[in-house]
Parts: C-alpha cells; structure tokens; sequence
C-alpha cells in the first residue's frame, strides 16, 4: 500500500491541492479576508499564490498524517519561521493562528479531520483514504 511517506512531499501537496479545489467541496474555500492577510508575524508581504489557502489545506492535512494528532499551537509553530529585527538577531515566530484555525475547521466540516479531545486534531478514516490515493495516483504515474 502507497502512503504519503513513499512519494515527494511538494508533489503530494500540489496533486491534493488541486483535488481540494476541484472537488466541487463547498466545505473548503478561503475566506473573504484570506486576501489581505499575511501568513505570519515575520511575513513581510502577502502570499503571491492566488491558491495558497488550498495549498496551505493540503499542507495540514500531510502534516496531520506524518506527525499524528496536533493541536494549533503546535500547527503555529510548524508554520513559523525567523523574525527579522533590524540589527538584533532574528527570534523564532509563530504562523498565523486564525488561517490554520480556520482551515482545521473547514477540513473538520468536510469529514476529513476529527477532534481528540486534549489532544487536537487527527485524520478519520476518509482523511487517511484521500491523502493516500492521492499517494498512489503519483506513485502509479512515476
């Protein structure tokens, strides 16, 4: 069986992006603000991709595969990076919260993500299914 750790992370991420986007999936689409925000506190500009919101989707749903249950703090800090201050050395940041709360719940309204509580959120068993026939369907291809 073909799962996600056996072919390319951007490859994967790209195919289930276009999937989530083409589905027809009412559940996950960005929100109105999604244009004028930033990803983060140490972002400079917005995101150039005018599909980021389903790309950064996709993202979290392999993240949630590769690593298990994760809650948005932990999600925050995967999607940080180093902020810049002038002179001063750079300092770890977090990502934006409302973006990955935001998508865990469409992905949750979808069927694709479940609640643990204490834990965060985790895949269900159409969540698994999808990310890994997206898996075989590059794995096939290659």
């Amino acid at each position: 069986m073909t799962t996600p750790f056996d072919v390319d992370a951007n490859l994967l991420i790209e195919r289930l992006a276009e999937k989530l986007r083409s589905d027809g999936n009412e559940n996950i689409k960005p929100p109105e603000w999604a244009g004028y925000v930033k990803t983060g506190a140490q972002k400079e500009k917005l995101p150039v991709q005018k599909d980021w919101w389903y790309i950064r989707s996709a993202a979290v749903l392999r993240k949630l595969y590769v690593k298990g249950p994760l809650g948005v703090e932990r999600l925050r800090a995967e999607y940080g990076g180093a902020k810049r201050r002038g002179c001063r050395p750079q300092k770890a940041t977090k990502g934006s919260g409302a973006i990955i709360r935001e998508i865990l719940q469409q992905l949750e309204s979808a069927g694709l993500v479940s609640k643990i509580e204490k834990e965060g959120r985790a895949l269900t068993p159409k969540g698994k299914a999808l990310l890994d026939s997206v898996a075989y369907e590059l794995r096939v291809e290659r």
